[in-house]
């Protein structure tokens, strides 16, 4: 069975242990990539000039897993 991989940033940090907050700033500050991390919703939109986030779960836990294990993020380079 096939499952969506690409979910809302609510579902996301509930599931990763780490704040809404602490999610979009990995992904402001660069350190989750757009289309391999993240995606703009193609649903859409209230606020076309604000559109949701979608989180890829997999390749986002394994950033945070990743970086979980050396040290706090800030050590990754944009």
């Amino acid at each position: 069975m096939i499952r969506n991989i690409w979910i809302p940033s609510n579902s996301a940090a509930k599931y990763l242990g780490i704040t809404e907050i602490k999610l979009t700033d990995l992904r402001e500050n660069g350190f989750l990539k757009p289309g391999l991390h993240w995606k703009s919703s193609p649903y859409g939109q209230k606020k076309p000039w604000n559109p949701e986030v979608l989180y890829n779960l997999a390749m986002c836990k394994n950033f945070i897993d990743k970086t979980s294990s050396i040290g706090e993020y800030g050590q990754y380079a944009a």
